[in-house]
C-alpha cells in the first residue's frame, strides 16, 4: 500500500474547486465495506475515495414544484458533465503524485431493476464527511442541502480522510409532504437504514419518475422534487430550517 505524498488534503480540495468543484473530501474506503459495487471487487486496491460535489444553480432548483423542469433536465446533464471533466483531472493528479486512480461516471445506472450504479457516491460522500443521509436516502449537505450533483474517484494513495457528520433532519418533513409519488416515508434519520425500503417505497418513486419520461424534453429517471423542497439547499432568509 502507497503513502499519501500529502501531509494533508488541502492541495487535492484547492485544484477540485479550481477545476470547478464546491466540495471535495476523502472517504476510507474501510467504512464502505458491505456496500454493492459493481464489479463487486472495485475498492479491492483503493483505501481511499475521492468524494466531489458540484452545486445545482438555485434559480433553476427554485422554480421545481411538482415536476422536474426542462430547464433542470439540462442543467442537470451539464453538471453530470462537469463532475465527469473534474473526475478525470483529479485523476490524472493522483497519478501525478504516484498514484493510481480510477474514475467513477457521475450518473450510471447499471441496473434498473435495484437502481445501483458502480457505486453510490452518496454513501462515500457520507463516509468522507460531506453531508448526511436525509429522508429520501438522498445526501444532504451543511452548505447547499441536497442541491448538488456527485462523484467518486478512487485511489491507492492514503489521503487524510474525513468522518461522517450529525444527522441534522429531526422531524423536518418538507421533503415527505412534498413528494408527489408519496414515496418518502418519514423514517427516523437517527438510525441507519439496514435497507432502502425502510425508507422509500422505490416502486412508487420510480412510477413517478417514469411518469416524468412522458413530459417533453425531460431525460429517464429525473424528478428533483425533494431536492427543491428541503429547507437546508434553500438560500439563506428564505426558508425557516
Amino acid at each position: 500500500m502507497q503513502k499519501s505524498p500529502l501531509p494533508n488534503a488541502k492541495p487535492l480540495h484547492d485544484a477540485a474547486r479550481y477545476w470547478g468543484a464546491d466540495l471535495v473530501a476523502v472517504a476510507d474506503t474501510s467504512r464502505l465495506e458491505g456496500i454493492e459495487t459493481d464489479p463487486s471487487d472495485l475498492l479491492q486496491g483503493y483505501p481511499r475515495a475521492v468524494s466531489i460535489a458540484v452545486h445545482l444553480a438555485d434559480g433553476i432548483m427554485d422554480h421545481i414544484t411538482s415536476r422536474p423542469t426542462p430547464l433542470y433536465a439540462r442543467h442537470y446533464q451539464n453538471v453530470n458533465a462537469l463532475l465527469d471533466h473534474i473526475a478525470i483531472r483529479i485523476s490524472g493528479l493522483l497519478q501525478s503524485w504516484g498514484g493510481k486512480a480510477l474514475p467513477v461516471p457521475a450518473s450510471h445506472i447499471l441496473s434498473e431493476e435495484r437502481f445501483t450504479a458502480a457505486i453510490s457516491h452518496k454513501a462515500v460522500a457520507i463516509q468522507a464527511g460531506l453531508g448526511w443521509q436525509g429522508k429520501p436516502t438522498i445526501l444532504v449537505t451543511p452548505q447547499f442541502g441536497p442541491r448538488v450533483r456527485l462523484t467518486t474517484v478512487l485511489t491507492d494513495l492514503v489521503l487524510p480522510a474525513g468522518k461522517p457528520i450529525k444527522n441534522k433532519c429531526a422531524k423536518c418533513t418538507y421533503c415527505v409532504e412534498a413528494c408527489p409519488a408519496g414515496a418518502i416515508k418519514n423514517a427516523s434519520t437517527a438510525l441507519h437504514y439496514d435497507l432502502r425500503s425502510e425508507a422509500l417505497d422505490l416502486d412508487a418513486c420510480v412510477g413517478q419518475l417514469r411518469s416524468n419520461e412522458q413530459e417533453k424534453h425531460i431525460p429517464p429517471y429525473l424528478c428533483g422534487v425533494c431536492v427543491s423542497a428541503c429547507p437546508w439547499g434553500r438560500p439563506k432568509g428564505s426558508e425557516k430550517r
